[in-house]
């Protein structure tokens, strides 16, 4: 959970994963959209991908990024848990409150 949220914590890589929501773009697309060296957006796909939220292809010369949703979820719903909070499915009786949409 905590190299997710290292990765995070970076405007640029979180512009990054909000670019791969509508789907996969090579690194040269995602790159173009940022004023850094490309050296610098390299490491910062490597933060991403050390942290499980993306995922690369290479297709010849071009290398594909997308978006590994699950490993968000899974790192914010554990992030959620040590407040207290649990899956709709999993809520016992304990009344605590569950972790679902439109839960601030």
């Amino acid at each position: 959970m905590s190299s997710v949220f290292k990765a995070l914590s970076d405007p640029t890589r979180r512009r990054v994963l909000e670019m791969l929501r509508d789907g996969p773009k090579s690194a040269g697309e995602l790159a173009s959209a940022f004023d850094v060296s490309k050296p610098t957006m390299s490491a910062h796909f490597a933060v991403l991908r050390d942290a499980g939220l993306v995922a690369s292809e290479k297709d010849g010369k071009s290398v594909f990024y997308h978006l590994q949703m699950s490993v968000l979820e899974d790192a914010l719903f554990g992030f959620a848990q040590t407040f207290g909070w649990e899956r709709r499915e999993d809520r016992s009786a304990t009344g605590r409150p569950a972790l679902k949409e439109g839960n601030p």
